[in-house]
């Protein structure tokens, strides 16, 4: 069974940066997705961001595309979430996710496994 822990969140002024990880225990087959969701209170979790585990293919939400970028490390088996330009309106809770299909899908519902979450704050 898979495992997810996100690290990395914090506290960051406008325009700074952050990165995110994502450390994944048990095995990580090639037929997976993993992705980055964020969440407000109040609001619907929303997706950011995905890559293949196969071959990198990445997929962003337009709200962060050529801000953040994605990418995984297959020896440490880990994910990463790096957040430049960042903006107000990126607080949130960030969450780590696999779907074991490669799909680059961004609903949540094609995602088993989720970790506990990682709070970034953005201060204007």
């Amino acid at each position: 069974q898979v495992q997810l822990v996100e690290s990395g969140g914090g506290l960051v002024q406008a325009g700074g940066s952050l990165r995110l990880s994502c450390a994944a225990s048990g095995r990580i087959f090639n037929s997976y997705t993993m992705a980055w969701f964020r969440q407000t209170p109040g609001q619907e979790r929303e997706f950011v961001s995905a890559i293949k585990w196969s071959t990198s293919s990445t997929y962003y939400a337009d709200s962060v595309k050529g801000r953040f970028t994605i990418s995984r490390d297959i020896g440490k088996t880990t994910v990463y979430l790096q957040m430049n330009s960042l903006k107000f309106e990126d607080t949130a809770i960030y969450y780590c996710a696999a779907d074991p299909l490669p799909r680059l899908g961004t609903s949540p519902r094609n995602y088993v496994v989720w970790g506990q979450g990682t709070q970034v704050t953005v201060s204007s």
